[in-house]
C-alpha cells in the first residue's frame, strides 16, 4: 500500500513538472519574434556587411532599444544587405541621420545604432538611411593588427641591420 501511495505520488509530480514545462514552451513559441515596439515607421538601409543582425534585432538611439529589424534581404544589384526596420513614431529622425551596425561589448549580440543628423527635415515612413557603416569583422581586425605587427618587425630589423647594429 505505502509502495503504490509512493508511486502514485511521484507519477503526479512528474505530471505536474511536464505542464509546467509545456506552459513554459507555449509562452516561449507565441512570444517569439515579438516586439515591444509595436508600430512606427517603417525605414531601410543598405549595408555591405550586416555581421549577425537578424530579424527582431533592437534598433537604437543614443543605446535606447527604439525599434525592430523587421527584414533583411540582399540587393540583386549591387550584393549589398538591406535592412528594414521600424521606428516608434514619436522619434523624429533628420533626412542626414546615419546607421551603424554595432555590437554589445566583445560576444554581445548585433544591432542597429541609429545617429539623428541636423537636417530640417524629417525621413517619412518607407524612407531610407544613406549614411550608413557596416560591421566590423573582429578576424579581419585581427588579422590586420598581426600583420602590421610583422611589417613592423620586419622594418626594425632591416633598419637595424643598415646601421650595424643587429646581429648577424
Amino acid at each position: 500500500m505505502a509502495a503504490a501511495r509512493r508511486s502514485f505520488a511521484e507519477l503526479s509530480t512528474g505530471a505536474i513538472v511536464i505542464l509546467v514545462a509545456l506552459g513554459f514552451l507555449a509562452y516561449a513559441l507565441i512570444n517569439t519574434g515579438r516586439s515591444s515596439t509595436t508600430g512606427g515607421i517603417r525605414l531601410s538601409a543598405q549595408f555591405s556587411n550586416i555581421g549577425t543582425v537578424a530579424t527582431g534585432g533592437d534598433v537604437r538611439v543614443a543605446g535606447v532599444k527604439v525599434g525592430s529589424v523587421t527584414g533583411v534581404r540582399i540587393d540583386p544589384q549591387s550584393y549589398m544587405a538591406i535592412l528594414d526596420f521600424t521606428v516608434r513614431s514619436d522619434i523624429k529622425l533628420p533626412t542626414d541621420s546615419s546607421a551603424v551596425i554595432s555590437t554589445g561589448g566583445l560576444l554581445g549580440t548585433s544591432f542597429v545604432s541609429l545617429a539623428p543628423g541636423g537636417a530640417d527635415k524629417d525621413l517619412q515612413d518607407g524612407g531610407t538611411i544613406t549614411i550608413t557603416q557596416s560591421a566590423t569583422n573582429l578576424e579581419d581586425l585581427l588579422g590586420k593588427f598581426i600583420f602590421n605587427v610583422g611589417s613592423l618587425a620586419d622594418a626594425t630589423q632591416k633598419s637595424l641591420r643598415e646601421r650595424g647594429a643587429a646581429p648577424q
